[in-house]
């Protein structure tokens, strides 16, 4: 079985190229298995994984290279035991490190396993930012690479995209860097795959580290069940739009040089809306699609977000949620996703 894992901050647009990649391997032929990690108690991802026919499977409750050591490795031998891939993508949080999550796939010691080239993602659009956010963090991803993809080349001009460059060129001269657009699967894409094929030969230096320290993100994720018949695909849509744009604003009140993820999934019946925002730099972004019908009536949300203080996030997003459900007279129960107990309701009007 060949490992391919793929990492990179959050936002970077991993979970795009992961579904990309598959894809492309299905149709080749391969069976194809993903693990996925987020870093809060709920899964967002998970229903436009199941949509794209791949074998997935969602990790929460923490990081794949510190807390969640366990549960990876159960996933990983119940995968390779039921649907026997030959071909394993894992994306982890955007807050792990990649090669820290090699050694300890490598330590499980499964037959016949082959390790990929370790792969760091880096958004062509908000390098700069980062590096000023979470430097350490951010350096220590490019430097343990051995492919460095330069993503959202779409997004910039090229005097930005070769300054990009010649920053990870500076920070990680061995590796093999690749400049391309996964939402568009262009041609430079194509070569990423290629160089996938190659074996990975990186280890891992010195004694584990905590990522999520070293990240220096607060998260907080959660799921609303909802009461209505009343909306469309347009209205889920510009709620989503609606709630991500408040929040926005509210983040960058305490940090106007915001980066991270902000994910929002809302199904309703048939109907699926996905929200995303990556940073203050950037703009919403919601993608319409055909639910699964997995979580039916559901918000779900996942947010991770630098230098801003936990009790700070929840006020933003919970308050965000919930004014704006009720300014669409949408009932709701919130639970909490660890314990599954009821902690506040709203009442449609």
């Amino acid at each position: 079985m060949k490992v391919i894992i793929i990492g990179g901050f959050l936002g970077s647009g991993k979970t795009t190229t992961l579904l990309s990649l598959g894809r492309h391997m299905v149709e080749k032929g391969h069976r194809v298995a993903i693990i996925v990690n987020e870093i809060g108690e709920v899964g967002v991802d998970g229903e436009t994984l199941a949509g794209s026919g791949l074998i997935a499977r969602e990790l929460t409750s923490g990081c794949i290279c510190c807390t969640l050591k366990i549960s990876m490795e159960y996933t990983l031998q119940t995968l390779e035991e039921e649907y026997d891939p030959d071909v394993l993508i894992i994306e982890p949080t955007g807050i792990a490190l990649p090669l820290q999550i090699k050694e300890h796939v490598a330590l499980m010691e499964l037959p016949e396993l082959s390790f990929a080239p370790v792969v760091t993602i880096v958004d062509a659009s908000r390098l700069n930012v980062e590096l000023s956010q979470v430097p350490k963090f951010i350096v220590t991803q490019i430097k343990e690479a051995e492919i460095l993809c330069v993503n959202k080349i779409d997004l910039v001009d090229r005097e930005t995209l070769v300054s990009v460059t010649g920053k990870l060129m500076d920070l990680n001269p061995d590796a093999l860097i690749v400049e391309f657009s996964a939402r568009r699967a262009d041609a430079q894409f194509m070569r990423f795959i290629d160089l996938l094929a190659g074996e990975g030969t990186a280890r891992q230096e010195g004694e584990n580290r905590n990522s999520i320290e070293l990240s220096q993100v607060s998260s907080h994720s959660g799921k609303y069940s909802l009461d209505t018949k009343d909306l469309d695909r347009e209205d889920m849509a510009a709620m989503i739009l609606k709630i991500l744009e408040e929040v926005k604003e509210k983040i960058e009140l305490l940090n106007p040089l915001f980066i991270g993820h902000v994910k929002i999934s809302l199904s309703l019946g048939k109907d699926l809306v996905k929200g995303s925002l990556t940073s203050s730099q950037g703009y919403p972004m919601v993608e319409l699609l055909e639910s699964s019908g997995q979580d039916p009536n559901q918000l779900k949300f996942l947010s991770a977000v630098t230098l801003l203080s936990k009790p700070d996030l929840v006020h933003i997003i919970d308050s965000a949620i919930r004014s704006n459900l009720e300014r669409k007279h949408v009932g709701y129960e919130s639970a909490d996703p660890v314990t599954g107990l009821i902690n506040i309701k709203g009442t449609s009007k």
